[in-house]
């Protein structure tokens, strides 16, 4: 059980640094009222927007998320279940 403990652990501390990496590397959303009327066509009259480096980095960010998410939880199951 202590093996299994110290397996999730650190595929949470994994995933929790890849989730701060994702979201430090991601650009802003928000720049500004330029970004704002610019943006807006742009996201707008795009083609392929999907296959943006912003556009995979989100969905990489919401599944990294949802890993740590599990794994925590996982984690604290765990522990509660050994006491």
């Amino acid at each position: 059980m202590d093996t299994l403990k110290t397996i999730v652990l650190v595929l949470d501390l994994i995933s929790a640094t890849l989730l701060t990496a994702t979201i430090l590397v991601q650009s802003g959303k928000s720049a500004g009222l330029s970004g704002a009327i610019a943006g807006a066509s742009d996201s707008f009259m795009a083609k392929g927007g999907s296959k943006t480096l912003d556009a995979k980095l989100a969905k990489a960010t919401k599944w990294i998320g949802l890993a740590f998410v599990l794994l925590s939880l996982l984690s604290v199951i765990l522990v509660s279940a050994a006491k």
